[in-house]
């Protein structure tokens, strides 16, 4: 799985002008499910998520992580990360996993996040979103997992 993690000190996601999920400080994970990705890998997923240590400590450095301060988990699927733009000017994005397969991944996610951690909004699945955030630092951060 591929993920975009920002540390926000505010962030929220809304569709058709609702309001459908946000958090206070926090992460905003935006999330790709790509080939070859199973349950395993959106539990990897999420275990790097709930220890990256990349908030503040006593003294400044990055040393804390989501748990440790209480943050919360904004959780927003983009199959754009899967975008390969190694050729040409439109992306391609045949690397993602199919649809069906990506929404259960994402719901899989979501699920075992919600077990783990107390407080977790999300996007919408396949939805136009409109996603706002507040970028703490900037702090952004790529991560990908691959299948094992």
């Amino acid at each position: 799985m591929r993920a975009l993690v920002q540390r926000v000190s505010e962030a929220r996601v809304e569709v058709d002008g609702r309001l459908i999920g946000e958090i206070g400080a926090g992460l905003l994970v935006l999330v790709c499910a790509m080939q070859g990705d199973g349950e395993s890998e959106a539990e990897r997923l999420l275990a790097k998520l709930l220890k990256l240590r990349i908030f503040a400590d006593e003294q400044g450095r990055m040393n804390r992580s989501v748990q440790d301060v209480g943050g919360g988990l904004l959780i927003v699927s983009q199959f754009t990360l899967a975008a390969d733009t190694a050729t040409g000017n439109r992306p391609g994005f045949s690397t993602a996993a199919p649809p069906e397969t990506g929404r259960r991944l994402y719901e899989h996610l979501l699920a075992c996040a919600r077990a783990q951690h107390p407080q977790v909004a999300a996007g919408e699945f396949a939805a136009h979103m409109r996603v706002h955030l507040v970028n703490d630092g900037p702090v952004t951060i790529p991560l990908e997992i691959a299948p094992a």
